[in-house]
């Protein structure tokens, strides 16, 4: 927009001192705390949204991939593509993908910071889009029965300007890597809060089969996992699959460096790679499932605490517990539908 300067900024204390609980913050810390194991993390973010005509998906069946898109969602990408390079955020690709109206949006590989600022332009610039087009363009986890989006984390670690996770066709992978991944699944569980923070975001994880994953396992190129290695050589990386599109990409961030440095500094190993169905896979600690049990994981956890400080996990508990109530005290039209005339 034409005369419009946008600036990320990040709180303070009246002292001067840092907010340690805004995110912004939250991730310059998990940074921090990689950097002095030597690392660096480059990220990629790959985002879903569903457009919508008024409460339903625009497009009523799967485009994934289509070469032929009805004309109001080739003028929204042709929109996007031309307005986010003018405000200083590229993009690698936009797609259609294999849910009705869902679009996906991947962006370059870059600094970790970055790569959450310019999300949060991309955000506001797909919503502004879409309204004046009358459409709405929604991040809700699960905006429908069945249906997902999530928000995936591409990362990978550097050290003196080098990829740590190159990896050798057919042989193990490197140690940091194999550190990097049993932290995550170590880790996440006890920091769902930050990458579910809703109680719409498990009901993504409620669909088998959905590629969104409903077990702690890891797998190569295994798109059920809750981490899958991707990638060839120093193109080798982590895609952390958790956290849905209603996450807010510096707290999800935060939450997956801060495991994967509590695995880098125990030195964790991970277990067995999932070779088949990952949905399948039963010696894997389930996905949380609600907000309520995510919260008893998160608030007083030894892992979290000491990750994160005790001033972040109470205030993001606090948040959590304040969403559960509004969901608690609501009648839904599941409700309805099923016990209306037969209670």
């Amino acid at each position: 927009m034409p005369g419009l300067a946008l600036v990320h900024c990040e709180a303070v204390q009246p002292d001067g001192t840092s907010l340690e609980i805004a995110p912004r913050r939250m991730l310059r810390t998990q940074l921090d705390r990689l950097r002095e194991l030597g690392f660096e993390a480059r990220v990629g973010l790959e985002s879903e949204f569903v457009l919508c005509n008024g409460l339903q998906p625009m497009v009523q069946h799967n485009l994934d991939y289509a070469l032929d898109h009805p004309p109001a969602l080739s003028d929204f990408f042709r929109y996007l593509e031309d307005a986010l390079p003018e405000a200083g955020v590229p993009i690698e690709a936009t797609k259609t993908e294999g849910a009705p109206g869902q679009v996906e949006i991947t962006f370059p590989y870059g600094p970790a910071l970055q790569a959450c600022d310019d999300y949060t332009v991309y955000k506001q610039t797909v919503q502004y889009l879409a309204r004046r087009q009358g459409l709405s363009a929604t991040f809700m986890s699960a905006p429908f029965t069945g249906m997902g989006s999530g928000l995936h984390l591409h990362l990978s670690l550097w050290k003196d300007g080098t990829p740590a996770f190159d990896a050798v066709p057919g042989e193990e992978l490197p140690e940091t890597m194999r550190h990097s991944i049993a932290g995550l699944l170590s880790g996440m569980p006890h920091l769902a809060p930050l990458y579910a923070p809703n109680p719409n975001s498990y009901k993504r994880y409620a669909t088998a089969h959905s590629f969104a994953p409903q077990y702690m396992n890891w797998g190569h190129d295994n798109r059920g996992c809750a981490v899958r290695v991707t990638g060839h050589g120093e193109g080798t990386h982590l895609e952390i699959r958790l956290p849905g599109a209603d996450a807010n990409p510096y707290l999800a961030l935060a939450a997956s460096i801060a495991a994967i440095v509590h695995g880098l500094n125990e030195k964790l190993t991970p277990p067995p790679p999932c070779r088949g169905d990952a949905y399948a896979d039963r010696q894997a600690v389930p996905v949380l499932r609600d907000l309520a049990e995510a919260l008893a994981y998160f608030d007083g956890s030894n892992f979290a605490t000491s990750a994160l400080g005790t001033q972040v996990v109470r205030h993001y508990a606090i948040a959590a517990e304040a969403e559960n109530a509004e969901h608690r005290r609501h009648v839904t039209d599941v409700e309805r539908e099923r016990w209306f005339d037969r209670a």
